[in-house]
């Protein structure tokens, strides 16, 4: 156990001063070789050139389709209420005749 601290202790230092050093990069001096000079070819430049005349009116399109049938309408409200009805003329006077309405008789049940 103890040797195992000290050793994490001499490690870390170490790793952590490893990762902080920056990266020298050296590139090699250009020397100047003297001969002729040598064209190298690049890419092709495309110049454009003057406008072309205007094309020919195209062909009318076809006729698109009919829409969908939309949705059913929402219910109505109820409607106010109705005027009151004329009254009536008075009746005439009966002629002293009296009805009398007798109820059926009870019929037998049935089996």
């Amino acid at each position: 156990m103890n040797r195992s601290i000290w050793i994490a202790a001499l490690i870390v230092p170490l790793s952590l001063v490893a990762c902080d050093r920056p990266t020298v990069v050296t590139s090699p001096a250009l020397v100047a070789v003297p001969g002729p000079a040598v064209e190298v070819p690049g890419p092709a430049v495309a110049v454009p050139g003057p406008a072309g005349p205007q094309g020919a009116t195209g062909i009318q399109g076809n006729e698109g389709n009919t829409g969908n049938t939309g949705n059913t309408g929402a219910t109505g409200t109820q409607g106010m209420e109705g005027n009151k009805g004329n009254k009536g003329d008075t009746g005439r006077s009966g002629d002293s005749t009296t009805v009398i309405v007798v109820p059926p008789a009870a019929s037998a049940p049935t089996n």
